[in-house]
């Protein structure tokens, strides 16, 4: 098992625990994903991949149509994805995604929760190149050997294939992500979600104390609506 999957495992044990959020997060992918392709999903790939995780938590089907259709509107305004960067407390490089409708809004917020927590906001890749940006899929495991997915997926770009009580995960480098879910779309092989991930190269470990600093900066970055993601480096 590799670094993603040690990633994957760590994540799971806690963040976006709240249904609430997640749907706020999913209700904006769709709005950027028929304001940049339509809202067609067999149509739109970016769309057809935000549909199976709004299903994957168990959103209901109302909402996703709604959703779909309220972004359809011209009226509807659109939100521009946003990454900051900077440091919390015992240098630990945070790096954050965020959705926004009011830049200014989230420049602002941002800045002081770092204030708030000792932390400080950096400048445009001042730890970006800390994380390795990559894409994620989830499958249904249902007769397929993850040890042949992944001697196949190598060739679309695939780096590490492993299998859970989820499904098989399949990670990749970023750009990769058109060309695997177009195979896995081709093999008819169920994808249950998607996604992008920046994992750490390197983390941290803290004192009990140390971390509870962190913690502190992290949860008021989480509890903004503007933010989607927040990766840290340190050690969980």
């Amino acid at each position: 098992m590799g670094r993603a999957f040690e990633f994957r495992k760590a994540r799971k044990m806690k963040r976006w625990a709240a249904m609430s959020k997640a749907f706020t997060r999913i209700g904006k992918d769709i709005v950027m994903a028929v304001k940049e392709g339509g809202p067609d999903p067999d149509a739109n790939s970016k769309l057809r991949a935000v549909i199976q995780n709004a299903k994957a938590v168990n959103m209901p089907k109302d909402n996703i149509e709604r959703a779909i259709k309220r972004a359809s509107d011209k009226s509807q305004g659109d939100y521009k994805e946003v990454l900051f960067e900077g440091y919390a407390p015992h240098g630990i490089a945070i790096l954050i995604e965020t959705a926004t409708d009011n830049n200014t809004r989230t420049v602002a917020n941002i800045r002081s929760y770092f204030n708030k927590c000792n932390g400080s906001l950096g400048t445009s890749g001042s730890v970006e190149f800390m994380f390795d940006h990559t894409c994620n899929f989830t499958v249904k495991a249902d007769g397929i050997d993850p040890e042949e997915l992944e001697l196949e997926m190598i060739d679309f770009g695939a780096e590490e294939v492993f299998a859970d009580e989820d499904g098989i995960h399949i990670y990749a480098p970023f750009e990769n992500f058109g060309a695997i879910q177009k195979e896995l779309e081709s093999r008819e092989i169920e994808i249950i979600s998607s996604g992008f991930e920046r994992i750490p190269q390197v983390t941290k470990e803290l004192s009990e104390e140390e971390a509870a600093d962190v913690e502190k900066l992290l949860e008021k970055i989480e509890e903004d609506d503007d933010v989607q993601n927040v990766y840290h480096t340190m050690q969980e």
